[in-house]
């Protein structure tokens, strides 16, 4: 399962550049918290991955976090030429906006935002999230579709 986690982890470091944060330390940081949860029992392969997916998702957006907290600096002002931000610093606010957007789409639906947690942020396929969410591969499509467009109406705003 290492190897899956690992491919699962470049696939979403790929989308996004980030100097700090590697395939291997969100991997390790993903199953770090996925081992703090006490009584958690994986039912199969596509439960484990969309649960690690999950945790992928929060570990990236609380990285993100992180970074948009130091760029403002906790009230040390940096003095720049360029207003313009940097790539990653544009990459760090979008991956917030995704994280306020789906926390919203959870609040609507939370089984659209478990399916886009499985295909966005675990890379898994429609039988692979049918599988770990006990639905059709027909309704995870219908989902995935429905919850793109809710993504991107909130994303749009």
């Amino acid at each position: 399962m290492y190897e899956e986690l690992r491919a699962v982890a470049r696939r979403q470091l790929g989308r996004r550049q980030s100097q700090t944060l590697d395939t291997a330390g969100l991997v390790h940081e993903a199953y770090i918290r996925m081992v703090d949860v006490s009584g958690i029992s994986f039912e199969d392969r596509a439960h484990f991955l969309s649960y690690a997916g999950s945790a992928m998702r929060t570990i990236l957006i609380d990285h993100a976090r992180r970074r948009a907290a130091a760029k403002r600096g906790g009230g040390v002002r940096e003095a720049t030429f360029d207003e313009e931000m940097t790539p990653a610093e544009k990459q760090a606010e979008q991956l917030l906006s995704i994280g306020d957007a789906l926390d919203e789409l959870e609040q609507m639906s939370p089984r659209l935002a478990r399916v886009v947690e499985c295909r966005f942020f675990a890379g898994m396929t429609d039988p692979e999230t049918a599988a770990a969410l006990g639905v059709s591969d027909r309704t995870v499509r219908r989902d995935w579709t429905k919850a793109r467009a809710c993504l991107h109406t909130a994303l749009a705003e």
